[in-house]
């Protein structure tokens, strides 16, 4: 049997297994992401519906930990390994099956529909549902489950098989040992299964009857939102309030879990009693659960964290093609760092053929710490890297060396294979562009392989299912051949177009491939949401400075000059670094006005704005500018870094503007934000949509807007209500004049507060959805959706605070503690 032969280690705890890291890049590499960034600094977000454990993010009563759990079950359930291979087992049919009897109820479609967003080529369908499986257990406290990737997705349902409540013992274990268990397994999969969570009084009335729980459902042990032994203690003790032993189940004879428990006398629950061997046992039986696929399917070793790992490593040709850019992050894993902490990482490279030869500046570049993300059991930081190329010499490999606060440091070579960088063919970001569902990709072929070999773009992009009881959209595969064009440097340039990618384009992944099979070149698992609205120009050098890769020992010399010329330029033309003009805040920029000084946010891991980022050390406003076409917001921070985004974040405060005092690094006339501090630009008029007029608004004078919000039976904004059926932006901002928030909702209706309740989430922009009833042209909220606004400059204090009768101070001591100041 398939199974028994992979499972043999499956009783080694995750700590027993062998902490060497994969070499990079790995087929892992998008799952490890999803696994173990869970929050903090580009966390991926995957737990955002289970953690914590008690969240009901999917209506009240509703553990989305525990439906988790039980989707990856119901997906396996359908397997056998009687006549021949083994067919089925967790292979992601359940997308398939949601309106089977074996699955009723919304929980299965609404698991599938969150998981959905993160299917691409490397994370199926299948292998999110068994890291579901990681992720509920661990968020509730329970064990951690090895898991490994490598799933393969179904293309139609499974059989029907799934254990019903109404089943008899001897069914129950026919079902089990058609799926792989034995006797003993069962009664463990059932007591691990059933942990969290309970059971819906909409589903199975016949076991929790309609209206007899307060929110629908009815837990199977005291503790519904801990993963702990309870449901078998309970039981054993005879004080269970499981509905599935005791209670109207048991005259419709759906008392399964007594059905199941009692099997073998009560044996297997009984040694299950002590806390430690119920974890032991769950971890190994959850793991043998999701690790029951079909014969064909090879699963990878558990995945473990990477100590080091080179993060989106993306090289582009920069404007002139003398030099290359290499940008990404390097993420190091402080989990047993005990008191030390990591300082900087040193990355040491190759030039294109192996040597030292990398220009004036040397092959090294060392980063420091930018953000810290947090796992289940692990911690990380990240380096940013942002290193300049000589494209005469390229890049073929790097190590790295991780310089510790004691003075200690340890390099990491990928286990002795060096991390590999190919500068054969490159993605232009900068000159690619999405816009409704069209892709407009740059590639930069290296000349010594142009024309040689084919050079052809690959796409996978997501397409929904006409289907409403098909949560998960196809996912296709195209591929375009791509046109040579203008040779610019050492370089080539080849485009290509595809349109037609629909309402999900963000979510397309790109490669770029130059040649075909294992000797190919590929700069590949782009994701277009990382693309702008606008191609930007390229400034390219004058055609006779176009040649080809020459040995880079001895170093070629050149005394040609070329000039690039500003993209953008603003009242204030682009100036040199050199200028001894004295710094100023530059009012307006092109379509953009300066918002003012604003904080980042107090979230842990948030961005004041989150759609795009970009770190140089040329940072100028202007360039920033061009770098966030199509976004409605832009800023820029810490003299060199750039950030985009179509909202602003709630908990993004506005300062005064003397906190933003840091020169930008490539102009230094011009202020460039501070440490955490975002010199912020907002378009100075609405942006229209591609289905008409009906726009968002970014600012209403003197008002920003922070996103779609959701409503609350309570109101989210309290402050004051002024309803009319000439509803406009401009008149509820004018309406609540004096308070720091004001939002729309149903087209007519206008909200104002001092605060936003903090049970109001931000939900996606298209929910709000309804124009205003005075303005067409503008959208005002939408059902139980508020359109909101925060002011510019919103008050310090106001009078509804209490005044203190106290004026606090800062202690100089706290024995055995002295006060050392305010950190952040």
């Amino acid at each position: 049997m398939r199974w028994v032969t992979h499972f043999l280690s499956a009783t080694l705890s995750l700590s027993t297994l062998t902490r060497a890291d994969p070499t990079w890049p790995n087929q892992i590499d998008e799952l490890e992401e999803i696994m173990y960034q869970v929050q903090g600094y580009r966390s991926r977000q995957f737990g955002g519906t289970v953690i914590p454990c008690s969240s009901q993010a999917s209506g009240p009563g509703r553990h989305n930990a525990a439906e988790w759990l039980r989707a990856a079950f119901h997906d396996m359930a359908t397997t056998t390994i009687a006549g021949g291979p083994r067919r089925g087992g967790l292979d992601g049919s359940l997308q398939f099956e949601i309106t089977s009897s074996d699955n009723i109820g919304p929980a299965f479609n609404t698991t599938l529909k969150f998981m959905a967003d993160y299917y691409t080529s490397r994370s199926s369908i299948a292998d999110l549902l068994a890291l579901g499986v990681y992720y509920s257990v661990r968020s509730c406290g329970g064990p951690v489950v090895p898991f490994a990737s490598g799933r393969i997705d179904a293309k139609q349902a499974g059989p029907i098989g799934v254990p019903l409540p109404q089943n008899t013992a001897f069914t129950f274990g026919q079902q089990f040992q058609r799926m792989g268990f034995d006797q003993t397994e069962m009664i463990q999969v059932v007591a691990c299964g059933h942990t969290i969570g309970g059971v819906h009084e909409n589903e199975f009335p016949q076991i929790v009857p309609i209206g007899s729980t307060e929110n629908g459902e009815a837990p199977m042990d005291s503790t519904v939102a801990v993963f702990d032994n309870k449901v078998v203690t309970e039981y054993i003790a005879g004080n269970t309030t499981n509905p599935m032993v005791v209670g109207p189940s048991i005259r419709a004879t759906r008392n399964s879990d007594f059905k199941v428990f009692n099997v073998d006398g009560n044996v297997t629950v009984r040694a299950m009693a002590e806390p430690e061997t119920f974890s032991s046992v769950c971890a190994t039986v959850l793991r043998k659960m999701i690790e029951v696929v079909p014969d064909e399917v090879v699963l990878t070793d558990p995945i473990q964290p990477y100590a080091v790992k080179p993060v989106d490593m993306q090289l582009t040709l920069n404007p002139g093609a003398t030099t290359l850019q290499l940008s990404g992050l390097i993420r190091v894993r402080t989990t047993n760092f005990a008191g030390d902490s990591a300082e900087s990482v040193l990355l040491t490279y190759k030039d294109r053929s192996g040597g030292n030869n990398c220009g004036t500046r040397g092959c090294t570049y060392t980063a420091t710490v930018l953000g810290a993300t947090q796992g289940f059991d692990d911690t990380f930081v990240w380096f940013p890297i942002n290193l300049e190329i000589p494209a005469s010499s390229g890049i073929s490999s790097f190590t790295l060396t991780v310089n510790m606060a004691s003075g200690t440091s340890e390099t990491y070579d990928n286990n002795g294979n060096s991390y590999p960088i190919q500068d054969a063919i490159l993605m232009q970001k900068p000159q690619s562009c999405l816009l409704q569902g069209k892709l407009d990709i740059v590639a930069a072929v290296r000349n010594d392989l142009n024309g040689s070999v084919p050079v052809n773009l690959h796409l996978s992009y997501k397409t929904p299912v006409a289907d409403p009881n098909r949560p998960v959209p196809t996912l296709n595969d195209e591929t375009v051949e791509m046109t040579r064009g203008n040779c610019v440097g050492l370089y080539t340039f080849y485009t290509a177009s595809y349109e037609g990618l629909g309402d999900l384009d963000y979510a397309t992944k790109i490669d770029v491939v130059a040649g075909t099979g294992e000797s190919a070149s590929r700069d590949a698992f782009n994701a277009a949401s990382d693309i702008g609205a606008n191609c930007v120009t390229f400034d390219a050098p004058p055609p006779s400075l176009c040649s080809r890769p020459v040995d880079p020992d001895p170093p070629v010399e050149t005394s040609t000059s070329v000039t690039v010329t500003p993209t953008v330029t603003s009242p204030g033309t682009m100036t040199s670094t050199a200028a001894a003009e004295t710094p100023y805040h530059r009012p307006t920029l092109g379509n953009f006005t300066l918002v003012g000084c604003n904080t980042e946010p107090t979230v842990a891991g948030a961005r004041a704005l989150a759609g795009a980022s970009y770190v140089y050390d040329g940072m100028t406003l202007e360039s920033c500018m061009t770098n966030c076409t199509g976004f409605y917001y832009w800023g820029t921070e810490y003299g060199r870094e750039c950030y985009c985004g179509n909202k602003l974040h709630a908990s993004s405060t506005n300062v005064t503007l003397d906190e933003c005092n840091m020169v930008c690094s490539g102009d230094e006339t011009e202020y460039c934000g501070a440490g955490d501090r975002l010199e912020l630009y907002v378009t100075t008029g609405p942006i229209p949509t591609p289905t008409g007029t009906l726009a968002i608004k970014p600012t209403v004078t003197p008002y920003l807007r922070v996103g779609c919000y959701e409503e609350l039976p309570s109101r989210a904004l309290t402050g004051g209500v002024f309803p009319s059926n000439e509803m406009t932006l401009e008149l509820c901002a004018s309406n609540c004049d004096g308070f720091t928030y004001f939002g729309t909702e149903y087209g007519r209706e206008c909200y104002c507060g001092q605060f936003i309740d903090a049970r109001s989430n931000v939900t996606d922009d298209a929910d709000c959805n309804m124009p205003c009833a005075g303005d067409e042209t503008e959208y005002c909220g939408g059902s139980d959706r508020l359109e909101m606004y925060r002011l510019i400059n919103p008050p310090t204090s106001t009078s509804m605070m209490p005044t203190p009768t106290v004026v606090p101070t800062h202690k100089p001591t706290v024995p055995p503690y002295a006060f050392q100041g305010c950190w952040n």
